[in-house]
């Protein structure tokens, strides 16, 4: 027995769209049903950023910090900030400090905002276009440099011969979620929708269930002196 010894399998998007409508036991015919599947799978990866951490998003950024300026603009595609350091020097003498994050409260409850030195915690707040850092203590020189890793939004659905951008194991997933969608707009699709939404979720734990850490944990008790 011979296999074909390749493994490029994928779905451009009139592929996943025409699958998801079978799903539905309907047909992809018109100009009209690409672009509404096509709004609806970008509507679903925006719900996929709101279920949780997706690792092939993971992305890392530096920010070189100013002296004086406490306040700089993350990307725009920033979903969230997974954990950040502070990093001095470079090549051999190069040296990462992590710092804390801190709430909107906590934040506010600093007395001293204006305080310099090395940063020790930052507050990330989330706005709809820009999400923002602020840093504490103000950075009092430019040898720090802010790295960090964030979440980053999932590109564009796109066009018809464009594939998604999404690990081949979500793929399954994908057509079931987008076929769920469907079945929500499509009417000779309602009596599929439970199925399909069923499907959807199913699909879904395999999927994030594989998709995660798989570092060792160590949890150990915080030692404390009275």
């Amino acid at each position: 027995m011979t296999t074909t010894n390749t493994h490029a399998f994928n779905l451009d998007l009139n592929l996943l769209v025409e699958e998801a409508f079978e799903r539905c036991g309907a047909e992809l015919r018109t100009g009209y049903d690409l672009r509404t599947a096509t709004r609806s799978l970008n509507l679903l990866t925006i719900e996929w950023a709101n279920r949780g951490i997706n690792l092939w998003t993971v992305e890392q950024g530096q920010i070189p910090l100013v002296a004086g300026t406490a306040t700089y603009d993350l990307p725009a595609t920033t979903i969230d900030l997974m954990s950040q350091v502070i990093r001095t020097g470079s090549g051999t003498t190069q040296s990462d400090i992590a710092i804390s994050r801190v709430s909107n409260p906590t934040y506010a409850s600093i007395p001293s905002k204006n305080d310099t030195g090395r940063p020790i915690q930052v507050y990330i707040d989330r706005q709809a276009e820009i999400p923002k850092i602020t840093l504490w203590p103000i950075p009092n020189d430019t040898s720090y440099t802010f790295v960090y890793w964030m979440l980053k939004r999932i590109d564009d659905a796109g066009t018809g011969v464009n594939t998604q951008h999404i690990p081949f194991r979500f793929l399954p997933c994908m057509v079931a979620g987008l076929a769920f969608y469907l079945s929500l707009k499509i009417p000779e699709a309602g009596n599929r929708t439970q199925f399909l939404k069923q499907e959807y979720e199913e699909q879904w734990l395999l999927a994030s269930t594989e998709d995660r850490e798989k570092a060792t944990l160590t949890v150990a008790p915080r030692t404390s002196y009275i």
